[in-house]
């Protein structure tokens, strides 16, 4: 397969790089239509001192441009970022809204030349200890909702309109890694337990596995629902070179595995405008996209197009609003491939 040149899907007329002074990884993609080239991006400093900062990528000068006003100083390195999903919300009509997790979950205000912070969202009882959240999701049908999900075995749904806590889940027995949203009030999480588990707002009380690593107690990092067919949802394993593909109708066997990767997998994305394609990324530099097919031939799946980054590849964004790119963070890096 790597001598075949066809499954390299971009070349450099297609790529466009952005070099950040710190290293990075939390990236979003705006859903806004008049800012949808605008992205943040997180710095990842291993120290209480952290950045996000907005960005505009130009596709037909194949540039990105930073403002740096539109830049704001974020508490320990932010865990996930991500842009309200339907653009101007009741919060602030007229500008971008921007969530961020780290100690807390934080809500952004971002204009044309600068950035306010909205709230803080701390649900912890007591002053002097947060239990960091890994990750969070923003409801698409429901934008006043978002979940979080923490090292302390909790996911917490909050009404970020009204800044209060709808409720809190013991959701899973070690720390959650990944959360999210399929229905309104339907949302799944992934854990260092092992498990993928779906939680319905409207039974607190009980929650459904559909999947345990195979062997006990590997921790399960991330989870992508599919939004264009919710029967599906891809999620893998640390230290791992697999993606696993779950079908929500038949729990516990995988309907999928993609092996193809060199190295652990750190990132997925599935494509937002089609339910068969998926984008994977790793510590083997590689972003792999992938068709699943309707049926699984005995080989295992090849992906279709590949793309070689210049080092370890930590995180990926598919972007809504734009889906002919994709954002993949290594190193100090960020760069947009057109897919």
């Amino acid at each position: 397969m790597e001598n075949s040149s066809q499954e390299s899907f971009l070349r450099s007329e297609n790529c466009i790089t952005y070099e950040s002074p710190y290293p990075l990884y939390a990236m979003a993609f705006s859903s806004t239509p008049s800012h949808h080239h605008r992205m943040a991006v997180g710095s990842f400093i291993e120290d209480f001192n952290n950045r996000v900062d907005v960005v505009a990528f130009d596709p037909d000068t194949l540039s990105v441009k930073s403002h740096p006003t539109i830049s704001v100083e974020h508490p320990y390195p932010p865990t996930k970022l991500m842009f309200h999903p339907n653009g101007p919300s009741s919060l602030r009509k007229s500008s971008d809204v921007l969530a961020s997790s780290g100690d807390f979950l934080r809500l952004w205000e971002v204009r044309d030349t600068s950035v306010e912070q909205l709230s803080v969202l701390n649900n912890s009882k007591s002053s002097e200890f947060c239990a960091p959240l890994t990750s969070f999701d923003w409801n698409e049908i429901e934008p006043k909702r978002i979940g979080t999900c923490s090292i302390d075995t909790t996911c917490t749904i909050w009404d970020i309109e009204k800044g209060v806590v709808e409720t809190q889940l013991i959701a899973h027995d070690k720390e959650v890694y990944d959360i999210a949203w399929g229905e309104a009030r339907v949302f799944a999480s992934v854990s260092a337990d092992g498990s993928v588990r779906i939680f319905d707002l409207r039974d607190k009380e009980h929650s459904t596995i559909i999947y345990e690593s195979p062997q006990p107690d590997t921790p399960l990092l991330r989870l992508a629902w599919n939004k264009q067919d919710l029967r599906f949802m891809a999620t893998i394993l640390m230290d791992s070179n697999k993606v696993v593909i779950l079908d929500i109708r038949s729990p516990t066997m995988p309907v999928a595995e993609l092996e193809r990767h060199r190295a652990s997998v750190n990132a997925i994305a599935w494509a937002p405008q089609s339910s068969r394609h998926i984008c994977s990324a790793g510590d083997d530099t590689q972003a792999l996209i992938w068709e699943l097919p309707t049926v699984a031939g005995p080989n295992g799946i090849d992906p279709m197009s590949m793309y070689s980054a210049g080092s370890e590849i930590n995180q990926l964004q598919w972007s809504a609003a734009q889906p002919d790119w994709i954002a993949v963070s290594f190193s100090n890096k960020m760069q947009l491939l057109k897919v």
